[in-house]
């Protein structure tokens, strides 16, 4: 098969960008750090028929997207994520769904020196296995041991790498000679892009119930300043209802002016007995949930009382 030259390759790239740019309306920009060439192989097949992967030179899908501004003006709004390590997935799917197979798709690595730590690494309380004559290099790092059985035993768990930090010799040394391999990498989903607005990953993660609490508090907001300021707005409206309907019916209590809803109010207020009458009604219905919640500590107590006497006299 005759390789194509450079700068063939180089324009059926900008083409594959571009058509891909215009046929999907959405995409993900990844970082693909330490992602081998196998691990991008199977990420591509978890999401055939999903997603269309493509890497390429950030220099490349700058000037791509640039040749492609005057067409779609909101691809403009990539260009600032484009730096460092990264790569294109295309999708017309569900952007969660796409996100949970990329996120699905990681591999365990161990740690090397120099590499950025992506989680916090502890090492936990076991026996290593080891013999004495490693104490000295568990000494280096601060780690608590002791000698069991003639090998090393770690007594306790070590918090060893912090997040955000570069990973030292000695630590991947350890990690290493302990089997542990801490990390995990993947295509790492950075910023979304979906009808030309681009925001963080965790917006996917906004449920309904998030959305309706949000508005919920907005409203009752709006509600609280107008009822304060005296503007009348649709938030406020039925909290001025309730708040007028309550003044009327505290004239008509004390005047002989009477409406429909007052005449209630005013035959309480005539018969204080009727309070009595209604709070009679209401009590059964309250002390019921009371008295099943007692019958099964009653019950509990009645095998107590058996085995205290157990159907013998003092001085039998």
């Amino acid at each position: 098969m005759v390789r194509e030259d450079k700068s063939t390759w180089k324009a059926s790239y900008f083409q594959k960008l571009v058509q891909l740019l215009d046929e999907y309306p959405k995409c993900f920009i990844v970082g693909a750090d330490n992602v081998g060439s196998k691990q991008m192989q199977e990420i591509r097949i978890a999401l055939r028929g999903k997603a269309v992967v493509l890497m390429g030179k950030n220099t490349m899908m700058r000037k791509a997207i640039r040749g492609h501004l005057e067409k779609n003006p909101y691809l403009e709004r990539l260009l600032p994520h484009i730096k460092n390590n990264v790569g294109f997935v295309f999708t017309k799917e569900e952007l969660t769904l796409v996100r949970d197979l990329l996120l699905a798709n990681k591999v365990k690595a161990p740690a090397k020196a120099g590499a950025l730590a992506p989680l916090d690494v502890t090492v936990p309380a076991q026996n290593t296995g080891m013999g004495p004559e490693k104490t000295s290099f568990f000494q280096a790092l601060s780690i608590p041991t002791k000698i069991t059985k003639g090998t090393i035993e770690i007594i306790s768990d070590v918090p060893l790498i912090k997040a955000g930090d570069r990973v030292g010799l000695s630590e991947a040394t350890l990690l290493n000679m302990l089997k542990i391999s801490p990390f995990t990498y993947g295509l790492i989903v950075q910023k979304v892009y979906d009808s030309g607005s681009v925001f963080d990953p965790q917006i996917l993660d906004i449920t309904t119930e998030d959305l309706q609490a949000k508005f919920m508090q907005g409203v009752a907001t709006v509600a609280a300043v107008s009822l304060e300021i005296g503007y009348p707005t649709m938030a406020s409206a039925p909290h001025s209802i309730v708040n007028g309907m309550k003044n009327l019916l505290a004239i008509a209590a004390v005047t002989d002016i009477t409406f429909k809803e007052a005449e209630m109010v005013k035959a309480f207020l005539a018969d204080p007995s009727k309070f009595a009458a209604v709070a009679a009604a209401a009590a059964p219905a309250a002390a019921a949930p009371a008295a099943k919640a007692a019958a099964p500590a009653a019950k509990e107590e009645e095998p107590e009382e058996e085995d205290d006497d157990m159907g013998f006299g003092l001085f039998d």
